[in-house]
């Protein structure tokens, strides 16, 4: 799934490639993309609409139009491809939607699982959008503070990785970041959040600011199908120490990384470093 630095970067690609540009059509060829509102609603309303700007808040891409915001989630394998005035535009199975612009270029939204998702509200709205109003802070040193992150923690007895999963303490982290974070925090995933120590706690969260800022810095990680909107890889796969390297040793301490279940969801961890510590 396109965590937070994929999203970002495809918000990047984006801005240099519609920005400012019409709408003058809409094809939609899998209805269940669109979420809100019914879909010929969806189709009339966008046309006539200019791409103001191209906002992210954690994994959702917020467009900004003449009078409304095109809320866009990628879920676990969607991508935007875009084809310039008089290119060739492949129409592919995964092509499930298509916003035709003025000039004669085109943005494609293509999604192999059909997981992703489009909302249109109101423009200046989409904060108010359930599933954005309750994110947790952005991961920067200034909205992601110690003492809030703190108290979240100490409020719930959930093991530390699928309370960072949720997106309610710090939003924009998945599978590979959190195991990253961890690692780099030297936390096992399993760890009670009301057992870490006021140390840990400062290092977890200068390692999540940290990993983020890396990997939105390499443009991203490509394990397997991920490009940006540019249609080019990520580089964060080459910085990964313990995501996807099981049986590898660790770069820390050369012990093998394990892969286990956390939350039913596949971990990656070493056994000497992030050892589970209860009180």
């Amino acid at each position: 799934m396109p965590e937070l630095p994929e999203v970002e970067t495809v918000r990047k690609g984006l801005i240099q490639l519609v920005l400012n540009k019409e709408i003058a059509s809409v094809d939609v060829f899998w209805s269940k993309i669109i979420a809100l509102p019914e879909v010929e609603t969806f189709k009339r309303e966008l046309v006539g609409q200019k791409i103001e700007a191209i906002k992210r808040r954690g994994k959702y891409l917020i467009f900004e139009l003449s009078n409304y915001e095109l809320i866009s989630h990628l879920r676990m394998e969607g991508k935007y491809e875009f084809f310039a005035a008089g290119d060739k535009a492949i129409v592919t199975k995964h092509t499930h939607v298509i916003f035709h612009f003025s000039d004669g270029s085109q943005l494609q939204y293509r999604d192999v699982r059909k997981f992703g998702r489009m909302e249109l509200v109101i423009k200046g709205q989409a904060h108010n959008f359930p599933s954005i109003a309750q994110l947790g802070p952005e991961p920067t040193p200034e909205s992601f503070t110690l003492p809030q992150f703190k108290a979240d923690l100490a409020k719930t007895k959930r093991e530390i990785k699928p309370a960072l999963l949720d997106q309610k303490m710090v939003t924009g982290l998945g599978n590979i970041y959190v195991d990253e974070a961890l690692w780099q925090a030297k936390i096992h995933p399993m760890q009670p959040c009301d057992t870490l120590t006021d140390l840990k706690i400062k290092q977890l969260r200068l390692a999540i600011i940290d990993v983020l800022q890396r990997a939105v810095a390499a443009g991203g990680t490509t394990v397997r199908t991920y490009l940006n909107a540019l249609g080019e890889a990520g580089k964060f796969q080459l910085s990964l120490n313990v995501y996807g390297k099981t049986g590898q040793p660790c770069p820390r301490c050369q012990t093998p990384i394990e892969k286990i279940k956390v939350a039913q969801r596949g971990t990656h961890l070493c056994p000497h470093c992030q050892k589970l510590v209860m009180r």
